[in-house]
């Protein structure tokens, strides 16, 4: 992309990609995943990439070849990142080696593209953020995309009470299929009420919301007193301004989480990769086959995500 803007600003290209240097690898890159972080890298929202540049934070393949001083990987290895800097949406790409995570044999390469930035990303939400407990009614907004898919099955896994809320009725069949116990289609004062039918007046203890502007305010409204809002996204666009004293009403609390502190080093990517590998193996999240575009349909795939015309996970085949 030569400059911020919308999907059009995505342009196929071809590039130089370098031989590795001191510590880094270089991965010949099978599929890379597209995340709504990569929408806010695209629009200049989130201050990531400074145009020209290559957007994208996750992607999976092999290793090409390695610089010096590089033991721990090797060419032919299965690896995985979900990490800046940007520049995933490519073919083939160098990376510093401690950015890189093996991927296990079970775990193919486009599960990985899918996945690995969602599944790190709810981890840490469920885990370490706050910490689920069962019996606990706990909101997923957005319940079908791709992390809300990945909290509905881990809360449900943890057995917490989960509510989830989507934008249609197709949306509504998956969120069921993945372990909801409850599914609210929309996200206005029918959902508050709602959510206070099914937790008889209480509210919920937590909500996750990646929805943003237009589901915030309901959002505090439907939780329980002390309950916590989790605000990780804001796919509607920009919440805004708001009066902190509006919180002491229930004493809620609220957190925005940032990915890379959750994941900012090795030894944190090692630790959240390896929780997700975990939870895959044992059953208690999965990853569905993902949404496949080609690389050169980036902006395809972009506007298909800003309109909601997709479920579960988007990759792009490089």
């Amino acid at each position: 992309m030569e400059r911020h803007g919308g999907p059009e600003v995505l342009q196929f290209r071809q590039v130089e990609v370098p031989a590795p240097g001191p510590g880094q690898v270089r991965i010949r890159q099978t599929y890379a995943g597209v995340n709504f972080i990569d929408v806010y890298c695209r629009t200049g929202y989130f201050d990531l990439l400074k145009p020209p540049g290559v957007p994208g934070m996750e992607a999976a393949g092999m290793v090409e070849s390695v610089g010096a001083g590089v033991t721990h990987l090797s060419p032919g290895d299965r690896v995985a990142y979900a990490c800046g800097p940007v520049g995933a949406y490519t073919s083939c790409r160098t990376m510093d080696c401690e950015l890189v995570v093996r991927i296990p044999d079970w775990f193919s390469d486009e599960i990985a593209a899918a996945g690995l930035l969602k599944g790190v990303t709810a981890g840490f939400l469920l885990h370490d953020l706050v910490t689920v407990q069962p019996g606990q009614h706990v909101v997923v907004h957005a319940a079908a995309g791709g992390v809300g898919s990945l909290l509905v099955q881990w809360a449900r896994a943890i057995g917490a009470h989960v509510i989830a809320t989507v934008s249609t009725h197709d949306k509504a069949v998956k969120a069921r299929q993945l372990g909801a116990d409850d599914v609210i289609i929309g996200r206005g004062a029918d959902f508050v009420e709602a959510v206070m039918e099914i937790t008889k007046g209480k509210g919920a203890e937590i909500i996750y919301d990646a929805v943003g502007r237009d589901s915030f305010d309901w959002s505090i409204a439907a939780l329980a007193i002390r309950g916590h809002l989790v605000s990780f996204g804001q796919a509607s666009g920009p919440i805004g301004e708001k009066d902190i004293g509006a919180l002491a009403s229930k004493s809620v609390t609220l957190s925005r989480p940032n990915y890379g502190h959750y994941t900012g080093t090795s030894a944190l990517m090692r630790m959240q990769s390896e929780r997700l590998f975990d939870g895959l193996q044992r059953g208690l999240v999965r990853i569905d086959p993902s949404a496949v575009y080609q690389l050169a349909d980036a902006a395809r795939a972009h506007d298909d995500l800003e309109n909601s015309r997709t479920i579960g996970s988007i990759v792009l085949k490089t």
